[in-house]
């Protein structure tokens, strides 16, 4: 949300448009309901906006009742110009819904453009006071100093990769089945392939043997930056034994009653606030993570290689000689401290 909420803003600037506040996305499998004003200050945004691009909480009256007329861009190949292909829209129907292309170079963007993302990224999106005040607490609460694990293991997650592990537990496996829907696991050879192509998210337990791979003491203070429904997570929890999370950490109603939104929220100002950062799969939050950090000046941040593992398995290598493999695959980014994946960020001055 917080990617194509920046992309919205560019793409507004582009097209010299007013942007509406907008709705979150309801999501039924993770009980989520809340909204922008649950996450984000409003009126910050609106304020740090001011000057880059003009930015309403509500439709005018005289639209208000309209359905915007959709602009579906996400399936788009190769350079796309949304002046050339979504501005016309924009002049004949006043009020248009956007998905952003996310084949667009942001870094070919105007200037204009450029300074108008960057600064909603980097500037303007801050969390709500009564959110970023439980989001200090739970900070204040790990032990220091500590390492943010962002491990994607959750049932949807893995129906989602299609692809088939051995030894879970039957829970996993019904709750694995029960996200799949029509979207069957692959078989045979193209499971291989498709395993050996680094589509598969890593388990706790592999995890866990990558970061001793890489000598990160056993001791270490992880925080673990995951969703309600992480699966297996004894096969971390058993090797490295300081791990925490929010739910332990915090307590109250307030907490409990928090939904999907707020709690990904958490575990973002953690995570970007922590000593280092670990993640198992290159998705968006990570993206954000990384980026926001770079701008801290916080450059421990290393994504783990799930190619890298499926290829040294692929290829019989066990105990010990896993270990110096992932050792040689991670090397660099690890000495460096930062991950190979590491996004380019054209957002290089504070603004």
């Amino acid at each position: 949300m917080r990617r194509d909420l920046c992309d919205g803003v560019g793409i507004a600037r582009l097209l010299n448009a007013t942007l509406v506040l907008p709705k979150f996305e309801v999501a039924a499998y993770w009980n989520e309901s809340s909204g922008f004003a649950d996450v984000f200050d409003v009126e910050y945004f609106i304020h740090q906006m001011n000057g880059f691009i003009k930015v309403v909480k509500e439709l005018p009256s005289e639209i208000a009742s309209q359905e915007p007329f959709q602009v579906d861009c996400s399936k788009r190949k190769g350079q796309f110009d949304y002046i050339e292909s979504v501005l016309p829209s924009l002049l004949e129907h006043h009020y248009i819904s956007i998905t952003p292309a996310m084949s667009q170079r942001r870094d070919r963007y105007p200037q204009n453009a450029k300074a108008a993302l960057c600064q909603a990224c980097y500037n303007a999106l801050r969390l709500t006071g009564s959110l970023e005040k439980k989001a200090s607490e739970l900070l204040e609460a790990i032990p220091k100093p500590f390492l943010s694990l962002h491990l994607r293991f959750e049932p949807d997650m893995v129906a989602y990769s299609q692809c088939q592990y051995s030894g879970l537990s039957s829970a996993s496996i019904k709750a694995i089945e029960a996200a799949q829907g029509d979207r069957k696991p692959w078989t045979g050879e193209l499971a291989r392939i498709w395993r050996k192509r680094g589509k598969c998210p890593l388990t706790p337990n592999e995890t866990a043997f990558i970061l001793q791979s890489l000598s990160i003491p056993t001791n270490t203070n992880i925080y673990l930056a995951a969703g309600d429904g992480l699966m297996e997570i004894e096969g971390l929890t058993s090797v490295y034994t300081n791990v925490v999370t929010k739910s332990g950490l915090l307590t109250g109603e307030d907490f409990t009653s928090m939904h999907g939104n707020t709690k990904a929220a958490l575990d973002y100002y953690v995570s970007i606030n922590s000593d280092s950062y670990v993640a198992t799969y290159f998705g968006n939050m990570d993206k954000m993570v990384a980026a926001m950090r770079v701008f801290k000046g916080l450059y421990k941040t290393l994504f783990l290689s799930r190619r890298a593992f499926a290829d040294f398995t692929s290829q019989g290598l066990r105990g010990r000689d896993l270990m110096q493999a992932l050792w040689k695959a991670h090397r660099d980014d690890y000495v460096l401290g930062r991950g190979s994946a590491l996004p380019d960020c054209f957002c290089e001055v504070k603004l």
